[in-house]
């Protein structure tokens, strides 16, 4: 048998993880290797997840504003969805993201093997073209899949994932959507608005339950106001599937309800994608879904494997996955100076209109840790720029220390929350107080105006205790 080829660094998985933690090692000079084997080189965030998301929505919110154009005084006659017109551009935008990334992994830096991998042991994998190859340090980010829930009926019904939503191609006539998180809401939305109609059932009191119950709230109303049928707090008894489509029977406020419609979507999350890796026989310890576990520094339960992105937690968000990757190289080659993801800044963006955006530990994070905060926020109905826009639902919150003025945390729920947000992520990292904000020029009339009204509710708390 042939001798194993040996590398310093093998990255598993060529996603925003595995390109980034390749990159930062072929930097410092160590020979590295990336492993993949999906159809199509660059991720779950080029591909199939942030950008193709992106682009439709914004679609969609454009397609929004026309059918509702009598809001601002415009006549516009008829605007409908060319799905067909609007998926060959996602395809054409898509397509060059990915043939950036596909040139940069082919570039020579490092090696690239379209492959997918096992561990036969803590040093060896075996490639499916049966190859073996060894490294002194690993990298896993083989980021995740969609989770099929044990919900009676789902795994034999023919659902659509997130995938299929994103790939139409044609105006589906009705969607019945499982689920109430980003993807559920953000999809949901895209479906309604290009002319769907769409029928939503979520198992938690309220849709985007990981997120603060208020500002969720928030979104949830516009969901509503914008014709989703939104059934929440439910148990899906059957999922049931004939040629006309797809029945949903689940209860509700103590009543049996069953909606029929032509498609079935599940979004009922994601789980890790690390199944067909064998990390048992790397000594690699996981949770019982499968999520790699991993310490501040990334290492798992073997010290020269790491973990970074969707498949080792604890959030699934592209910077985080890339921040993991990068500390998790230079951690293995002892670059000095490095320290740990810092999730007191955790920035969070949800893509509905209004969007949801938080940065910082919550209220309710704070409230465990026994941190003492002043808060204060303002609605987005109350503001000069979004009346005007119509852009009313929705508040900024601020939360901040009590004798300094630090911020320590931020939630916008509104329009273009997702740009806002930035104010206060460089501000935390900054460590700036109320005070330094307030000392910045805020044009007028602009949407960014709205952050001074509750920082300078915090000042006037603060200067007066």
């Amino acid at each position: 048998m042939a001798k194993p080829k040996h590398y310093d660094l093998i990255c598993i998985g060529g996603g925003s993880a595995g390109f980034s933690a390749a990159r930062i090692a072929a930097g410092l000079g160590k020979k590295t290797a990336i492993i993949d084997g999906a159809k199509e080189l660059g991720g779950l965030c080029i591909l199939k997840g942030c950008m193709p998301s992106k682009t439709l929505l914004y679609a969609a919110e454009i397609l929004h504003h026309a059918r509702h154009a009598d809001r601002f005084g415009l006549r516009v006659r008829s605007a409908t969805a060319d799905m067909r017109a609007v998926h060959q551009r996602k395809q054409r935008i898509i397509g060059e993201f990915a043939a950036y990334r596909q040139q940069a992994m082919a570039a020579g830096k490092f090696d690239l093997y379209r492959a997918y991998a096992q561990f036969e042991d803590p040093h060896t994998l075996r490639l499916s073209t049966g190859q073996r190859l060894r490294a002194d340090f690993f990298l896993v980010g083989t980021g995740s899949t969609i989770s099929v829930p044990p919900v009676p009926g789902l795994k034999e019904a023919k659902c659509w994932t997130s995938d299929d939503v994103l790939d139409l191609d044609f105006l589906p006539k009705s969607v019945i959507v499982l689920g109430g998180g980003i993807v559920a809401c953000e999809l949901a939305q895209f479906l309604r608005r290009m002319g769907s109609k769409v029928t939503q059932v979520q198992r938690s009191a309220h849709v985007l339950s990981d997120h603060p119950a208020a500002a969720a709230a928030v979104v949830q109303r516009a969901l509503v106001d914008e014709g989703i049928e939104l059934f929440t707090g439910t148990q899906i008894q059957k999922i049931t599937q004939d040629r006309r489509g797809s029945s949903v029977r689940f209860s509700h406020q103590g009543k049996i309800v069953t909606r029929r419609a032509a498609h079935l979507f599940n979004a009922l999350g994601r789980e890790p994608n690390t199944v067909g890796l064998d990390l048992t026989a790397a000594k690699v310890r996981t949770r019982p879904n499968g999520q790699i576990i991993t310490n501040r520094w990334q290492q798992t339960s073997a010290p020269h494997i790491y973990g970074a992105g969707d498949c080792s937690g604890p959030v699934e968000i592209v910077h985080i996955a890339i921040q993991q990757a990068e500390l998790a190289v230079r951690h293995a080659f002892k670059v000095k100076g490095i320290k740990p993801v810092d999730f007191s800044m955790l920035l969070s963006v949800v893509f509905t209109d209004p969007q949801l955006a938080t940065v910082g530990w919550s209220e309710e994070q704070l409230a465990k840790q026994g941190t003492k905060y002043l808060v204060a926020s303002y609605p987005f109905d109350d503001h000069g720029k979004s009346i005007l826009m119509e852009a009313k639902y929705g508040h900024v919150k601020v939360w901040a220390e009590p004798k300094r003025g630090r911020i320590l945390g931020a939630e916008i729920v509104g329009k273009d929350a997702g740009e806002l947000i930035h104010c206060f992520s460089v501000a935390m990292a900054l460590r700036a107080t109320v005070f330094d904000l307030l000392k910045a020029p805020w044009y007028h009339p602009t949407l960014a105006e709205i952050i001074t009204y509750p920082l300078e509710e915090l000042a006037e708390s603060i200067s007066g205790s």
